[in-house]
């Protein structure tokens, strides 16, 4: 039987307008070391596994590095998503950008977002790339990445211990640094004195530290050592990917989510090793606090 012609177009149409997810299209060309045409601005990405690649933007000028954005290209349920967190703006929350289309360039959109909503990525040849970002009408800018000299492959130039292996295991980029977050504690707005809740709390506090601390996720907790006039208690630096984990976490200490203490939160980018120290933890001290 004839199909009619309206329903096989609209068929060729639903094929065109979807994109299906396969290792082959997914951007690996992006892994390495990138500068934007007559600026000290870069991008950097670096492969985790077969279908992520995390990266960073940033600027190095005068000897000075400035850091701009976290970026992340990963599946989530059989979608690609381009999502960069740019630092200071939207309150350095991750904005996800969906990958619609791919020929020689690859188009993410979220067509909700002010600006950008639409994100390319041109292919012009294996060593230059065509950015476009646009509201996706009028309002645009464009610039062209050219990919520098391999730095971490080769260890022998830039890094002579350089560890290939353990530099995947911690999630180092070719710098070898990784996002974290970093937790400022503040009296909160919990005034009680009932001895039973505070005893509680605090007791709650430092057995959570202990075990997020053993699960990898806590790397730094400390008290400040004198007041100050920001109320400001003490510090965690959480081995955390996104804002929304960190805020789920920190609700498992009883001090914190009774109001105790409160908590400001930031993005800090620092080095990939400081987990490292801490199988040393637990051999350094008498007592426990």
């Amino acid at each position: 039987m004839k199909k009619p012609k309206f329903l096989l177009l609209f068929f060729c149409f639903i094929l065109n307008a979807a994109f299906i997810f396969s290792q082959e299209n997914f951007p690996h060309f992006l892994e390495g070391k990138w500068k934007v045409e007559g600026q000290e601005s870069y991008e950097e990405w670096t492969k985790h596994g077969d279908i992520t690649l995390k990266g960073i933007s940033y600027t190095f000028k005068n000897g000075e590095f400035k850091l701009n954005e976290y970026l992340d290209i990963k599946v989530i349920n059989k979608e690609v998503y381009y999502i960069p967190t740019v630092i200071g703006q939207n309150y350095n929350q991750e904005i996800r950008f969906k990958l619609r289309k791919v020929d020689n360039s690859y188009n993410f959109e979220n067509p909700l977002h002010d600006f950008p909503k639409v994100i390319v990525y041109k292919f012009n040849s294996r060593d230059t790339l065509g950015i476009v970002v646009s509201d996706g009408a009028n309002k645009k800018f464009s610039y062209r990445l050219i990919k520098q000299i391999a730095m971490a492959k080769d260890s022998s130039i830039k890094n002579k211990n350089y560890d290939a292996e353990l530099a995947e295991k911690l999630g180092a980029d070719e710098l070898g640094m990784k996002n974290y977050f970093l937790v400022i504690l503040k009296t909160g707005t919990n005034k009680t004195t009932d001895k039973d809740i505070l005893q509680n709390s605090f007791r709650g506090h430092m057995e959570n530290i202990h075990r997020l601390a053993e699960e990898g996720k806590l790397i730094i907790a400390g008290p400040f050592l004198t007041k100050n006039a920001n109320n400001y208690r003490g510090i965690f630096i959480l081995n955390t990917k996104t804002k929304e984990e960190t805020e789920t976490l920190l609700q498992s200490d009883p001090a914190i989510k009774n109001k105790i203490f409160d908590v400001e939160i930031y993005p800090w980018y620092g080095s990939a090793a400081l987990p490292e120290y801490l199988p040393s933890v637990d051999k350094i001290w008498k007592e426990k606090p």
